[in-house]
């Protein structure tokens, strides 16, 4: 592109917070402008392009349809940019990385490993949160760990397991009972069930071949970690994930009653938004937790 016919960065600030307030008046505010010259620069800015950015009316702006399509590249420009300004001149090094979390993918996987991606990269401060019933369609972290199919609309997804499906219990049930022998026998136990999850105890029975056995009796639960405890204290069995309960199984505060398990389509993933600037601490923490993930996968296929 001729360098002549790059706008300025003001006349693109001055647009972009136009079309985003679709106010004159009020993108002058935000920019510590007169009304007068946000005007003026958006007229430079449609004078040198050769189009009409918005429709004035008498109550405020309108995008033309050139105006549309211009805002997403000028808004994500100008935001790029910000960030690295702030990342190499301001106190971006010293922002937390902010990571929203499943609960039971953070407890059972993310936790024990963390020393190892703190003594690579101490310089990068950590804050986690839950993501337990939040509205997937927005967006306030730097990452997020979710559980399903790896398909969100405007984000990318890297995926973290690889999972089997398999009924776990304590080794020795409350009043002294001993785990079931059979799936068969499942009807008479306790099943420990985790909503949010397609692939659940019918979901496993029914692909083992045992979809006859009656899943009605049990006990619901809103997180798998739930669940889990539940199951290692005696009240009954829950479906783990073969990556999740690896250690409890190791450790014997968990069994594996059957032989039977079922490889998984949903899975956990590291997510972020797909066009977005990533900032260096989220894309170490990106290739860690991925390098993380593939040599777990092939020590369980192992």
């Amino acid at each position: 592109m001729n360098k002549k016919r790059l706008p300025p960065l003001n006349w693109l600030r001055s647009f972009e917070a136009s079309a985003r307030h679709l106010s004159f008046t009020l993108a002058a505010a935000e920019l510590n402008l007169t009304q007068a010259a946000i005007s003026q620069q958006v007229k430079g800015l449609e004078g040198q392009l050769g189009m009409a950015l918005f429709k004035r009316l008498p109550r405020g702006l309108e995008l033309t349809d050139s105006g549309r399509a211009y805002l997403p590249p000028v808004r994500d420009s100008i935001e790029r940019l910000a960030a690295v300004t702030d990342e190499i001149f301001g106190q971006g090094r010293a922002k937390s990385l902010t990571i929203k979390v499943n609960l039971v993918f953070f407890t059972l996987w993310l936790a024990p490993r963390l020393e190892r991606f703190r003594a690579l990269h101490p310089e990068v401060g950590l804050r986690f949160s839950s993501n337990i019933w939040v509205d997937e369609t927005k967006w306030d972290a730097d990452l997020e760990i979710r559980y399903g199919e790896g398909v969100w609309p405007g984000l990318s997804a890297d995926r973290l397991t690889w999972d089997e499906l398999v009924p776990v219990c304590s080794p020795q049930l409350l009043d002294a009972k001993a785990p079931p022998l059979s799936p068969l026998d499942l009807s008479e136990q306790t099943l420990l069930h985790v909503i949010g999850y397609k692939e659940g105890w019918s979901y496993w029975l029914n692909q083992t071949g045992f979809g006859q056995a009656d899943t009605a009796p049990g006990i619901q639960f809103d997180t798998l970690i739930s669940a889990l405890e539940m199951a290692t204290r005696g009240h009954g069995i829950a479906l783990g994930r073969s990556s999740l309960v690896a250690d409890m199984i190791e450790s014997g505060r968990l069994i594996a009653p059957f032989p039977q398990r079922i490889a998984t389509q949903e899975a956990f993933h590291l997510t972020y938004p797909s066009h977005q600037y990533l900032h260096p601490h989220a894309e170490a923490f990106r290739s860690w937790i991925v390098s993380e993930a593939q040599q777990t996968g092939t020590a369980l296929a192992g």
